[in-house]
C-alpha cells in the first residue's frame, strides 16, 4: 500500500485534473434529462398496451434520474460549473427533478465529508452508525429502534419513502434562512409539476410511473451510499486519531461496477478520489483513476463483495471491523 504521502497533494481542491469543463457538464446534462424525459413519456404512453411495459421503462429511468442526482450532488460540491450561481441554479432543478432541496443537501453533506469516518462526530448525513459499546449502553426500546433502522427490508424498503415523502420535505433543525426558503421553494416546485401531470396526464398513472422511478431510484441511491463507506476494511478512528486522508482512501470504497452501470451512476464508485477532493467533477474520476497508481492501490469491492454489506450492524472498536448483531 502506498504511504498517506503519496495522497495529499491530490488533497480539497489541489487536483489539476479535476476541474469543471464546460462543453462536458452541458453535455452530461443532455444525455442524461432529456433520456430520463422521453422514457418517462415512453413509459405514459405504454400504459395503454400493458402496464408491465411502462414498470420496465421505468428501471432505465431510473437509472437516469440516479445520474441527474449525480450532477445535483456535483453542483452542491460547486464541481459541476465554475461560477457558484451557476452550480446553484442547475443544481435547484435537478433537485427538483430529484425532490431533494438543493442548500440542505448541500449543507448536510459538506458535513458528511468533513466528518467521513469520525466516530465522535458521526450523525450528519451519514448511514446510522453505532459502534457495539454504544449500542450495548442503549435501551432495549433504542435498541428495536437501530435493529429496525439497519434491517435491510427497512432501509431499502421504507427509506426511499421516508427520504422523498418526509424527511427532505422538512427543514433541518438550526437551518437558516436561505437553506429555509430554498426548501419550501422546492417543496412547492415539486408539488406544482407533480400536480400539474396529475391534472393533464391522471393521478394514478402519475402515481404508477412516477413513484416506480422514483422507488427504484431511491433504492439505489440509497444502496450506493451504503456501500461507499460500509464495507470490510473500512476506516473508522475518534476525533483525537482521525484522518481526512486516512478517511478518503480506507474509508471509502471503490466500488467497481459494470460499465454502464459506471456510467449511468456518474462514475460515484470512484468514491475514495471523490472524499479525497471533492472538488473533482465526476466525469473526470476514472481519468484520475488511471493515470495515478496511488489512486488504483486501494481494495476494489466488486457487487458480489458488496452484497457482504448487508450482515454489517455494529463496528466493533477493538477488532476496528464490521460485526453483526450476532458478533456481539
Amino acid at each position: 500500500m502506498k504511504s498517506l504521502q503519496d495522497y495529499t497533494p491530490w488533497k480539497r481542491g489541489k487536483n489539476p485534473l479535476g476541474k469543471s469543463d464546460l462543453r462536458k457538464s452541458v453535455w452530461q446534462l443532455v444525455n442524461s434529462i432529456i433520456p430520463f424525459i422521453l422514457l418517462w413519456g415512453l413509459a405514459y404512453a405504454s400504459l395503454t398496451v400493458s402496464v408491465w411495459i411502462a414498470l420496465a421503462l421505468a428501471i432505465p429511468a431510473a437509472g437516469f434520474l440516479v445520474r441527474i442526482f449525480i450532477i445535483f450532488h456535483d453542483c452542491c460540491h460547486q464541481s459541476f460549473f465554475v461560477g457558484k450561481k451557476a452550480n446553484a441554479i442547475v443544481g435547484t432543478i435537478t433537485g427538483i427533478l430529484t425532490f431533494f432541496p438543493y442548500d440542505q443537501w448541500k449543507n448536510e453533506h459538506s458535513i458528511h465529508h468533513a466528518t467521513s469516518g469520525n466516530l465522535t462526530r458521526k450523525g450528519t448525513g451519514d448511514i446510522w452508525t453505532l459502534t457495539t459499546t454504544e449500542y450495548a449502553a442503549l435501551s432495549p426500546r433504542k435498541r428495536l429502534g437501530y435493529r429496525l433502522y439497519r434491517n435491510p427490508l427497512v432501509m431499502f424498503g421504507l427509506g426511499p419513502i421516508f427520504l422523498f415523502m418526509i424527511g427532505y420535505r422538512m427543514n433541518r433543525k438550526g437551518a437558516k434562512r436561505q437553506e429555509r426558503l430554498n426548501t419550501y421553494f422546492t417543496n412547492a416546485m415539486v408539488v406544482g409539476l407533480m400536480g400539474l401531470l396529475c391534472w393533464t396526464l391522471g393521478w394514478k398513472e402519475v402515481l404508477l410511473i412516477q413513484g416506480s422511478i422514483l422507488y427504484l431510484s431511491g433504492v439505489a441511491g440509497i444502496w450506493l451510499f451504503y456501500v461507499q463507506h460500509q464495507f470490510e476494511g473500512a476506516y473508522y478512528e475518534h476525533a483525537d486519531d482521525w484522518d481526512y486522508v486516512s478517511a478518503a482512501i480506507h474509508g471509502s470504497s471503490y466500488y467497481k461496477l459494470p460499465r454502464v452501470l459506471q456510467w449511468m451512476t456518474g462514475n460515484i464508485g470512484f468514491h475514495h478520489i471523490h472524499h479525497l477532493d471533492p472538488q473533482v467533477t465526476n466525469y473526470h474520476l476514472e481519468q484520475i483513476h488511471e493515470s495515478n497508481s496511488a489512486m488504483q492501490d486501494v481494495p476494489a469491492i466488486g457487487i458480489r463483495m458488496s452484497l457482504r454489506a448487508l450482515r454489517y450492524r455494529l463496528w466493533d472498536e477493538g477488532s476496528k471491523r464490521f460485526v453483526g448483531f450476532r458478533g456481539l
